[in-house]
């Protein structure tokens, strides 16, 4: 005879089925519709099918759907999970975990975020420096612009124009670690932080090299400046 709790695992069991295979299917508008319906259910039983499919999803909007499937639910159920796929071998698992746990903004996932500012992989140290601004603790922004500071020059135009961008959020706090990246024997440096500095001080100019430091890049025979 099957007991009311047995009827209950049995309907939970189905209904992350059809999740998983709703979110599995090739057509995009699919997968979007039921990260779609996860959200508006916010089942915190949809949260490893949500989780595991941010990991492999190729689509942006449904990407960003999961996220907010993920977000409607409680924190205590997403972020451990969270924190746990930051440990994988998927980039993109990595990368969408720290995105998510940026707009969660549950506080308790700040070590493990700024452990991973300097990650090998672009795309997840872009994301863990969003993440870090969003998460950091009041009176650490000194020590998360120091951090931030040491990956100055790395990568192209737009990996930079990232790392800017959380330098200037960081404002005041900023200022020491541009002022003297300003003055690094690394013409890349140099260029990147005064870059940052225009935008810290206004936000709505443009994230270009002065003429100066791109001579200097230039010389070099950099292929990296990106008008």
């Amino acid at each position: 005879m099957r007991t009311h709790h047995d009827l209950s695992a049995r309907n939970i069991e189905s209904r992350s089925t059809r999740l998983v295979e709703a979110l599995s299917a090739a057509d995009a508008s699919v997968r979007l519709r039921a990260a779609l319906e996860s959200g508006t259910a916010a089942d915190p039983a949809a949260v490893t099918a949500l989780v595991d499919r941010c990991a492999v999803e190729p689509d942006f909007f449904v990407l960003d759907m999961l996220t907010w499937a993920l977000c409607r639910l409680p924190a205590e159920v997403t972020v451990p999970r969270l924190l746990a796929e930051l440990g994988s071998d998927v980039m993109q698992a990595r990368s969408q975990a720290l995105h998510t746990l940026s707009k969660i903004g549950d506080p308790i996932a700040w070590p493990e975020v700024s452990a991973m500012l300097h990650d090998e992989h672009d795309e997840v140290a872009r994301s863990a420096w969003r993440a870090a601004d969003a998460l950091v603790p009041s009176g650490s922004e000194s020590g998360l612009a120091a951090a931030l500071g040491a990956e100055l020059g790395r990568g192209d135009h737009d990996l930079q124009l990232s790392l800017g961008r959380a330098l200037a959020a960081l404002d005041e706090a900023a200022v020491p670690v541009l002022h003297a990246a300003m003055n690094s024997s690394d013409p890349r440096v140099r260029a990147h932080a005064e870059a940052t500095e225009r935008i810290r001080v206004d936000p709505d100019s443009a994230f270009v090299l002065s003429v100066e430091s791109a001579k200097h890049v230039a010389a070099l025979g950099a292929d990296w400046i990106r008008e």
